[in-house]
């Protein structure tokens, strides 16, 4: 493949160690409903003065890799008239970019979806790069339900459009960023959690195999394995670590290029100490990091208020919010010192 070696240095940049990948790759409406938590109407205006907020946070190129960006903000501009991959850019963070277009009913299976978007995705794909897009996200979306779901037709069939937005995306020179997640909502265990992560993962890979996607080219952007957030007794770090990284070795090959976590609605101080747990396991065949969405923002929402005084503040949260991630992501955070992140 042509674009080989430029994948493999974009998936080492993303993949440095100490850093992650902020997920600020909201639909706008579901930047909505995050606006919403500080009373803020779901406005363009206030979904820039947000996003510019966190694209120009100082310092937190430190911690950052990479931010996934949604196709109304990698199109957009700071105030000064920056576009924002520029300031992301000059800050040596990579930007990326969101490319489905959100999920629909999976006909004849009830309760589960499939993931839309594969339709001229190639000449946005041209466009997102021009634009400085280096990588790119597709998820699909895994639902557990008793013993019934998910069925093994919607895992084929998500893998199948997953593998052929790869094929796609690196083509164009774009790292994809491949994410299929298990949700977390729901009233299964552990055990159960586990048994779909390793078969979505293993019917992933056979598919992006099949399709000979390059594996050394890609990122998988993985749910932690832990029961559904209505199960009575939930998991400890220790057993989401252990949970987690058997399920990676039973599915997931030693070339993939990295592993980064979704928080998948965990609370941003629970996120990182199951990071921690996982990495302080030990060196493992891929590197591991984060790539959070909610556990990163929503502190620095509800510090941030909607109020431009508040932005230094806002940015501060933001700043250690990567900055405690980026420790654990090293094995290295330590929850009793730690009084901001909840």
């Amino acid at each position: 493949m042509k674009h080989a070696t430029k994948l493999y240095e974009t998936v080492s940049a993303l993949m440095a160690p100490g850093k992650g990948i902020l997920a600020a790759d909201e639909s706008d409406a579901t930047a909505g409903k995050r606006l919403a938590m500080v009373h803020l109407p779901n406005e363009p205006e206030h979904r820039q003065d947000f996003r510019e907020l966190l694209f120009t946070a100082p310092g937190i190129e430190e911690y950052l890799s990479g931010v996934i960006m949604y196709d109304s903000s990698i199109k957009n501009f700071t105030d000064d008239g920056i576009p924002f991959p520029d300031v992301l850019t000059a800050k040596g963070i990579l930007p990326g970019i969101k490319v489905d277009l959100g999920t629909k009913d999976l006909h004849g299976f009830k309760g589960e979806v499939v993931t839309e978007g594969l339709d001229g995705l190639d000449n946005r794909l041209t466009e997102y790069y021009e634009l400085g897009a280096r990588f790119a996200k597709w998820r699909a979306v895994i639902v557990i339900d008793e013993d019934k779901l998910p069925t093994t037709e919607s895992l084929e069939m998500n893998a199948v459009q997953l593998a052929r937005y790869a094929q796609l995306c690196q083509a164009a020179g774009i790292v994809p960023m491949v994410e299929p997640e298990v949700l977390y909502a729901g009233d299964h265990d552990i055990a159960r959690a586990e048994m779909v992560t390793t078969r979505t993962l293993q019917i992933l890979f056979h598919t992006l195999i099949k399709y000979k996607v390059d594996l050394r080219g890609l990122i998988l952007k993985s749910s932690m394995v832990l029961a559904g957030d209505m199960y009575p007794e939930q998991s400890s770090p220790s057993e989401i670590a252990n949970a987690t990284l058997r399920t990676f070795h039973m599915s997931v090959p030693h070339e993939v290029g990295g592993i980064v976590f979704l928080s998948g609605g965990q609370t941003p101080k629970r996120a990182t100490e199951n990071l921690n747990a996982i990495a302080g396991i030990g060196e493992q065949p891929w590197p591991i990091t984060f790539s959070y969405s909610r556990a990163l923002e929503e502190p620095v929402l509800l510090t941030w208020q909607g109020k431009p005084e508040n932005i230094p503040e806002a940015q501060k949260m933001l700043l250690h919010a990567v900055m405690m991630n980026g420790l654990a992501s090293q094995g290295q955070y330590d929850a009793s010192k730690d009084s901001k992140l909840k």
